[in-house]
């Protein structure tokens, strides 16, 4: 498969004045293409500010600008992104082994356009330079949906799986770290009633973040386009093998979705609200 180098997309802003910003190596290689070349999901996001960072240009707003209240877990951050919403833990280097969670994939509602949106559990990737990750995909292709699994280990190449995925099955996805730079990725598809499980080796990893993440790919133009997924909820999310709660996890929403406060300290949903993911980053920074 081909290789294809990060894009830098944008700054977003987390309280407490921290910046970040997105990049957009490959994730699922799908094939598919978008007006600047192929697809590509994944990435991570890279921290560039200091605490009471100066004004944030062409940042999208979190839509409350608040902090979630977390279940025995107390208040936590709030970022804004381009290309993510979800949750992410975040530490020092070391800090995580491991990142569990379960999903149904929803369903792509196709307009005519082409959209893209993938659905994965990680580890890294929001303050170092590696992704371990796996997941799902819906793409609207030609006004056509198309479903894919696939993992990563960035900088690596992507690889698709061949088994089939269909909205309305029952995934549960986790990464896991092993000792000796090497990672362990499941992904279950008991609808389907299929595994796929594979230990990769991947040096450099820092293991300082654990994410839960619905994504806008990108290809060189940046952002595309969000397949309307409707919603889809995440349950039983765990990190390190305890409740997401317990780790005081920001809270990430990008522009076309909406994030659910977190219940039973690992649940929540997102919502495809409908503008477009470049098109609300652009529009903030007025």
């Amino acid at each position: 498969m081909r290789r294809r180098w990060p894009v830098l997309a944008a700054t977003i802003p987390l309280v407490f004045g921290w910046t970040l910003a997105v990049a957009y190596p490959a994730a699922a290689h799908t094939g598919v293409a978008g007006p600047g070349g192929l697809v590509q999901p994944g990435g991570p996001v890279s921290q560039l500010g200091l605490p009471g960072g100066g004004t944030q240009v062409g940042a999208w707003a979190s839509p409350t600008g608040t902090a979630p209240q977390f279940a025995g877990g107390g208040r936590s951050a709030v970022a804004s992104s381009s290309n993510w919403a979800g949750y992410a833990a975040t530490g020092g280097s070391g800090a995580f082994t491991s990142v569990a969670s379960s999903w149904v994939q929803p369903a792509g509602h196709c307009n005519g356009g082409n959209q893209y949106a993938a659905f994965w559990v990680g580890l890294d990737g929001y303050s170092s330079s590696t992704v371990e990750q796996i997941g799902t995909e819906v793409d609207c292709v030609d006004g056509a949906a198309q479903y894919y699994a696939w993992y990563e280990l960035y900088p690596g190449t992507s690889v698709n799986f061949a088994n089939p995925v269909q909205p309305g099955d029952h995934l549960t996805g986790s990464v896991s770290y092993q000792g000796s730079d090497q990672f362990k990725l499941t992904l279950a598809d008991t609808t389907q009633n299929w595994t796929q499980s594979l230990t990769k080796t991947l040096t450099g990893a820092q293991r300082s973040s654990a994410e839960v993440i619905t994504e806008a790919p990108a290809d060189s133009t940046g952002t595309l386009p969000l397949t309307n997924f409707g919603s889809v909820g995440f349950s039983g999310t765990t990190v390190n093998d305890a409740g997401l709660c317990t780790t005081s996890p920001t809270q990430i929403v990008m522009p076309g979705t909406s994030v659910s406060d977190l219940s039973n300290c690992g649940d929540f949903s997102l919502g495809f609200t409908g503008m477009d993911p470049g098109l609300g980053w652009l529009l903030g920074g007025l």
